[in-house]
């Protein structure tokens, strides 16, 4: 019975709050791709003067995730896949899910490292994390690790999903499932595709130049 709860929680918070903060932190990048730094660097700001946002970060995201994170780890070491037995599309997704959970939980402590973390410990400001991106992902071996790790954040994202409306009974039904389903692999494809422009834009040289631009007012300031 303990499992079973430790399992429906585990599943709960990977919708909320973990999937509103994955389609947020989406946006916010997808900025930079839209409108560029200033794009991006507002959103940033946002979030960031948002009150008590120390409080909020630990309980609606540092907190849910080490949770869904760790307990995804154990779910993922006591699976028996059988795609060798059953070629289905289900289990293939089964099989898929718990693959990218690793790959998404190991892509998500390296992220946070690199860029939070970062902040505090004060080597790079708010206003700086463009550069910063830019600085990781103009690196050929980096940006494939990243590209890597958003794609199958997208994945585990969309198809968990699917199986949180499965699994507590809101699509109920076989053309209900069907149906979920391809809304939902529609959303890891705009998902996916809207980080990678994201990276993409991160790349280009302006955020770099932005980052020029941010030291120069800041060092005539001071």
């Amino acid at each position: 019975m303990k499992g079973y709860y430790a399992r429906k929680l585990h599943s709960l918070l990977g919708v909320i709050p973990l999937a509103l903060f994955f389609i947020e932190h989406a946006l916010t990048n997808f900025g930079a791709f839209e409108g560029g730094p200033e794009r991006f660097n507002a959103g940033v700001k946002l979030l960031n003067d948002l009150p008590l946002i120390f409080v909020l970060e630990w309980v609606l995201i540092y907190l849910p995730l080490i949770y869904h994170g760790v307990y995804g780890l154990y779910i993922a070491y006591q699976a028996k896949p059988n795609t060798g037995r059953f070629n289905y599309e289900r289990n293939w997704r089964y099989l898929l899910q718990r693959i990218t959970g690793v790959i998404t939980f190991v892509y998500i402590i390296w992220h946070v490292f690199e860029t939070r973390f970062q902040i505090t410990l004060g080597n790079v400001t708010h206003e700086g994390l463009g550069s910063l991106m830019h600085d990781i992902v103009t690196q050929p071996v980096f940006f494939v690790l990243y590209l890597i790790g958003v794609v199958s954040a997208s994945f585990h994202f969309a198809n968990g999903l699917w199986s949180f409306l499965v699994a507590w009974g809101i699509t109920v039904g076989p053309r209900a499932q069907r149906v979920s389903s391809y809304v939902c692999m529609t959303l890891f494809v705009l998902v996916a595709l809207m980080f990678i422009l994201s990276l993409v834009a991160f790349r280009r040289a302006e955020f770099q130049e932005a980052s020029v631009w941010i030291d120069t007012v800041k060092s005539v300031l001071s």
